[in-house]
C-alpha cells in the first residue's frame, strides 16, 4: 500500500493510447493551476516524487506524477518479451503523455520533469511539441540530442573509415575482451533473462532493490563521478558495476556486495523499509520487463534509426538540468553532459548538481530539488 499525505491523491486515467493510467496528484482543488507532469525512471514509480510534489503544489502548481508505461498500476501495456517493442519506443511514450494531459483537459504544460528514464520522455516532449510542453527538466540523465542524421550503429566504436568500421570490435567485444570482463548493464536489461534474474533473484527483490537504491546513491562513498574521455572498453570500465557490469554476473549478484547493514537502513532517512516496501510490493507483482522494454528500445539500432527522423533539432524551450553530484548517469555518456549545454537545448538555464544526492536526487534531497524547481517554474510562470 502506498503511504501518502492526505494532500496528494491517487487515481486512475485513460490516456487515450491504450493505457489506464495511474496518477499521484497535489494542488487539484484548483484545476486551473498551472500544469506541472513528474515522470519517473527504472526502477521507480509515480512514487518516487512524493517528497518533491507538497512544496511545488504549495507554490501554487497543479502537480501530476504518473506510474508510466511498463510500470505500477498503469495498465493497458504488454510484457511479452517476444512482442512489438513500438509502443515502448520514444514516440508513443511521448503520445502517452500528450495523451494524458488531453485527458486532464489541457492544452498546454507548463513544465515536464523527467528522471532518469523519464529524463530523455520529457526531452522528446519539450523537443517535438514545444506547443504544449513549455519548459522541461531533465535530471540524471543528460539529453545530448536526437541520434545525427549519419552515425555509427548503437554499440559500435566511431572510427575514420569504413574500411576500419568492418575490421573494429563492437564495444560489447572489446568490454568483454578487458583483463576484467565487462558488460554493459543497458544491454543485459535488454536481455531474455534479466527479469527473472531480479524477480527471482536469492536475496528477494525487497533487499535486490535495497541493495540497488543504496549502491547508486549517496550513501555509498565510492560513488564520486568524473568525466571519461571517450566511449571505449577503457574508459567505460571505470564506471561502478552497476552501469558496466562483470560480465559474467546478473543485476541482483552485482548489488547483492553492497546491501547496506541494518543500523544503516535504520539511519535511512530517505527511503524508509515502509517506503521501499511500496517499491518491492509492485515489482514483486508486476515484474521489471515493463520497464525493460524501455531498455531493449534504447538498444535498438532500428528504434535509433527511427529517432533520425528528428536529426538536428534543438530543445528551444526554457531548459534546466538536475542531478546529484554523487550521480554517475550524469557522465555515464562520455560527451553528452556538454552537448546538452552547448547545442541540444538553446534556452539553457543552468545545471544543479545537488550535493548529498545520488541517483536517486528527487528522493535523496527533495527539499533541495523542490527549491530549484520552485525557482524554475517561478521565471517561467512570472
Amino acid at each position: 500500500m502506498q503511504v501518502l499525505h492526505p494532500a496528494i491523491r491517487s487515481r486512475e486515467i485513460n490516456n487515450g493510447n491504450g493505457l489506464s493510467m495511474h496518477l499521484l496528484e497535489a494542488g487539484f482543488e484548483d484545476p486551473d493551476r498551472p500544469l506541472v507532469l513528474l515522470l519517473h525512471g527504472f526502477p521507480e514509480l509515480a512514487y518516487s516524487w512524493r517528497n518533491v510534489m507538497l512544496p511545488l503544489a504549495d507554490a501554487g502548481y497543479r502537480v501530476v506524477a504518473l506510474d508510466q508505461r511498463g510500470y505500477g498500476r498503469t495498465t493497458g501495456w504488454n510484457d511479452d518479451y517476444s512482442s512489438d517493442l513500438a509502443s515502448f519506443a520514444i514516440p508513443n511514450l511521448v503520445r502517452d503523455i500528450l495523451g494524458l494531459v488531453w485527458a486532464l483537459g489541457r492544452q498546454n504544460v507548463l513544465a515536464v520533469v523527467g528522471h532518469d528514464f523519464g529524463s530523455p520522455v520529457a526531452a522528446y516532449c519539450a523537443l517535438l511539441r514545444p506547443d504544449v510542453f513549455q519548459s522541461v527538466v531533465m535530471m540524471s540523465a543528460p539529453f545530448a540530442g536526437p541520434p545525427p542524421a549519419t552515425e555509427f550503429p548503437v554499440g559500435t566504436v566511431a572510427v575514420c573509415d569504413e574500411q576500419t568500421a568492418q575490421s573494429t570490435p563492437t564495444i560489447h567485444a572489446s568490454l568483454a575482451a578487458l583483463e576484467r570482463p565487462r558488460k554493459h548493464y543497458q544491454w543485459y536489461y535488454s536481455t531474455p533473462e534479466a527479469n527473472d534474474d531480479m524477480c527471482h533473484c536469492s536475496q528477494g527483490v525487497h533487499d535486490f532493490l535495497r541493495a540497488y537504491f543504496h549502491y547508486k546513491s549517496a550513501d555509498w562513498a565510492g560513488n564520486r563521478p568524473f568525466h571519461l574521455n571517450a566511449w571505449s572498453a577503457g574508459e567505460l570500465a571505470k564506471l561502478p558495476t552497476y552501469y558496466v557490469m562483470d560480465l559474467d554476473l546478473g543485476m541482483a549478484e552485482t548489488v547483492a556486495p553492497y546491501m547496506p547493514a541494518a543500523d544503516a537502513i535504520a539511519d535511512c532517512m530517505w527511503l524508509s523499509e515502509t517506503e521501499l516496501e511500496v517499491y518491492s510490493s509492485e515489482y514483486g507483482r508486476t515484474g521489471f520487463q515493463g520497464g525493460l522494454q524501455w531498455y531493449r528500445c534504447a538498444t535498438s539500432e532500428t528504434e535509433n534509426n527511427a529517432l533520425r527522423l528528428w536529426a538536428g533539432r534543438t530543445i528551444d524551450v526554457p531548459s534546466l538540468f538536475v542531478a546529484g553530484k554523487s550521480d554517475w548517469g550524469v557522465y555515464q555518456k562520455p560527451g553528452a553532459f556538454e552537448a546538452m549545454q552547448a547545442s541540444a537545448c538553446t534556452r539553457m538555464e543552468g545545471c544543479h548538481l545537488v550535493t548529498g544526492a545520488g541517483h536517486w536526487v528527487q528522493q535523496e534531497q527533495p527539499e533541495a530539488v523542490g527549491r530549484i524547481l520552485n525557482e524554475f517554474l517561478g521565471r517561467q510562470h512570472g
